[in-house]
């Protein structure tokens, strides 16, 4: 074989192989989750782990590998949501072959500061997320929702192997924290879209036509949801 044929047929291999890692990454064959409820002066946030947590379970993801923490924690049920906890469970996340890794954290949030954890009275930050996404996922297909006021910060998490969505820009509030809600406007517009999508692309499309539709009729400041898809997770599946 001439050495043109055989560069060729190297490069043609090496294409297969990306190809197959590629497909590999879009379609996850299972889920490690971590999901957080931060605050407990609504019911909203403990209202979107919980439908997000029947989510997974409706998926089939095993309930061993869903870790709820919340401001009120309850015994075998949610653990308490203190920073030390949040960052050690998605830590310790350990993904199989073709698993990915889900982080949902909802709660209120302060502009340069994170989201807040009323249970130890901290902020979740999101240099400390992203050494524990690194020692727990690695370069496993990981998404990250951080649903709050202000959470556009938290986009500074991108990675090649990594999905953020955040509920608002750095500098703008997100909407619908009330006693009377059952979830805060963001949260309610991602699991609307969640069981109607493909794709994570697809659920924050859907996710922030909806936000936007909802803030124009409250006439609200809109909040901007953002969005960071890695290089090797740009069509990642939701199922």
């Amino acid at each position: 074989m001439s050495p043109l044929r055989i560069l060729l047929a190297c490069a043609a291999w090496c294409l297969l192989l990306a190809a197959e890692a590629v497909a590999a990454d879009s379609n996850p064959s299972g889920w490690q989750a971590v999901l957080v409820a931060g605050d407990n002066a609504q019911p909203v946030f403990d209202n979107a782990v919980a439908s997000v947590r029947n989510w997974l379970a409706a998926g089939g993801v095993p309930a061993p590998h869903i870790h709820v923490l919340s401001a009120t924690p309850v015994e075998g049920r949610a653990e308490p949501a203190s920073a030390e906890r949040v960052l050690a469970r998605i830590a310790a996340l350990r993904p199989g072959p073709g698993e990915a890794c889900l982080v949902f954290v909802t709660s209120h949030g302060q502009r340069g500061e994170g989201i807040w954890l009323a249970y130890s009275g901290e902020f979740l930050r999101p240099a400390e997320l992203a050494q524990a996404l690194s020692a727990g996922c690695a370069r496993a297909p990981t998404v990250v929702v951080a649903s709050g006021c202000f959470t556009g910060g938290f986009t500074a998490l991108r990675a090649p192997n990594r999905i953020i969505v955040t509920a608002a820009r750095a500098d703008r509030p997100s909407f619908g924290c009330a006693v009377e809600r059952t979830y805060a406007v963001f949260d309610e517009c991602l699991l609307s879209s969640l069981p109607q999508e493909a794709t994570w692309r697809g659920v924050v499309d859907a996710t922030r036509r909806c936000v936007g539709q909802r803030e124009n009729d409250m006439q609200a400041t809109p909040s901007e949801p953002q969005a960071t898809f890695g290089t090797k997770v740009r069509n990642l599946r939701v199922r």
